[in-house]
């Protein structure tokens, strides 16, 4: 209590700016989504007309390790694994006031940890007491502690009485209703700012129906703000997000699904097409540098059925940013943004040099061994260029077979193969007529490798068009 009293004087009148409190009545919120909360989607929600984002759960264990590192390129905070330099929670200013992240914790003392390294970059921390994933089940985290109520309060109550930022949780109903509000109460009373429900139980799933009722009943009997949560497979609109908060009687909605198939569910003036969305959330992952992988993802989902089409199943073969980028014409954008970065140093990434652990040097030497044998040996001529599948129709010769035909037809002897292998990836170079070729892209398979060398033998052959891989995305640089 003193502590609070103490920031609240020094606010009003000491001149030092602190940050306003986070309200959490009659919001629409962005819920915590695993691997989608990430900073591009959280910003492109924002821009939509979302009031406040959570990010996606992140685990105490993964962020007491961490390092906090501005990142000037960038314009952002992040916080690295200093043993290989992952980014495991990255922001920025743009999202600063209206950002929760949510905590996935068992542990009073972790949690408090966790949240004096990052309450300077956030408006709320939120701990994660519904999940019922099995990793945070045996974690001990999630919707385990909603049968450990007073393990659940202690956590609560510690983190109230020493952070500066508000702190929620967000729960499941439990199968009675009146076990629901004295849960709630209890909670309540730690000094939590809010709290989400989810209006399923711990063992419900999105095709069971929600539970408004419940929540309706909750809402009535505590006096802290009630944010909704469960709606999603009810919601198809704007309008349908206030119907939902009006079915549960909460002060704010969290939308979860539907926001992730379409975050533009956010505008008051409708939802966009998906393509728009698409291209406004790449822009938001190339200005960001986010990952490849975590992108994709991303895309995947606002895609969902037209994954099936001929671009979904060109898109599913992509393996890096600028690949995808080049589908909904922002190839060039994708470049220019990346040489801007390579410009203000670092491409973007945190500045942490990862351990040099026992495996990671091996990794290193071993690929710094390949490259310099298959790259920058004499006589072996390298491109960038990534094999896709998908460019090709199914009576179409993929490269192996092109270049196997046209040394018949130029009665040359067959091209060879020689393909090498580091930490779960391929490189191959491709010998033929007396020239070696290679492509410095790793590949996840042998097979790709070889046929991305037999593509680099074949644009130097002239037996591919350079503008066309360019624009499919097989060419990268």
């Amino acid at each position: 209590m003193l502590r609070r009293m103490l920031f609240s004087f020094l606010s009003r009148f000491s001149g030092i700016k602190m940050k306003q409190r986070l309200d959490y009545r009659n919001k629409i919120i962005l819920a915590p989504m695993v691997r989608v909360g990430t900073l591009p989607m959280r910003l492109l929600a924002l821009e939509m007309g979302a009031q406040i984002v959570y990010t996606e759960e992140l685990v105490d264990l993964k962020l007491i390790k961490s390092i906090r590192r501005p990142n000037p390129a960038l314009g952002t905070v992040d916080f690295v694994d200093p043993s290989d330099g992952t980014i495991i929670f990255r922001t920025c200013a743009l999202e600063t006031s209206q950002l929760v992240l949510q905590l996935g914790t068992s542990d009073a003392a972790r949690a408090l940890a966790v949240g004096k390294l990052v309450q300077h970059d956030i408006a709320g921390l939120d701990i994660n007491m519904g999940c019922p994933k099995e990793f945070s089940i045996k974690g001990g985290m999630g919707a385990a502690l909603l049968s450990q109520p007073d393990k659940a309060a202690h956590i609560l109550s510690t983190l109230c009485s020493e952070l500066d930022i508000p702190v929620t949780c967000k729960i499941r109903i439990l199968p009675d209703t009146l076990d629901t509000i004295n849960l709630v109460k209890k909670l309540a009373a730690t000094g939590i700012a809010a709290i989400g429900i989810h209006a399923r139980t711990r063992d419900e799933r999105p095709t069971h129906r929600p539970h408004p009722d419940v929540l309706r009943a909750v809402a009535s009997a505590v006096d802290i703000p009630i944010v909704a949560n469960g709606g999603s497979r009810y919601i198809r609109c704007y309008e349908d997000i206030h119907k939902f908060q009006q079915d549960c009687g909460a002060h704010s909605v969290m939308v979860a699904r539907a926001a992730q198939l379409n975050v533009s569910i956010f505008r008051k003036e409708g939802l966009l097409l998906v393509d728009e969305v698409i291209e406004k959330y790449l822009r938001l992952c190339v200005d960001y540098d986010n990952a490849p992988h975590n992108t994709k993802y991303c895309v995947q989902s606002i895609l969902s059925g037209l994954q099936e089409t001929p671009r979904g199943k060109r898109f599913l073969q992509c393996q890096t940013l600028q690949q995808i980028c080049e589908i909904w014409n922002l190839g060039d954008y994708c470049r220019r943004r990346n040489q801007e970065l390579k410009e203000l140093g670092n491409c973007g990434r945190a500045l942490v040099t990862p351990a040099d652990t026992d495996d990671n040097l091996e990794i290193k030497r071993r690929k710094l061994d390949l490259n310099e044998n298959m790259g920058a040996e004499e006589g072996v001529i390298t491109r960038h260029m990534a094999f896709l599948r998908s460019t090709y129709a199914k009576d179409k010769q993929l490269p192996k077979s092109v270049l196997y035909v046209h040394a018949g037809r130029m009665s040359k002897e067959p091209p060879a193969y020689e393909t090498q292998q580091c930490d779960k990836l391929f490189r191959s170079i491709c010998s033929y007529d007396g020239q070696s070729y290679t492509s410095s892209f790793w590949e996840k398979n042998k097979k790709q490798a070889e046929q991305g060398a037999a593509m680099v033998a074949l644009l130097h052959l002239g037996q591919l068009d350079e503008a066309e891989l360019r624009d499919n995305g097989s060419l990268i640089s």
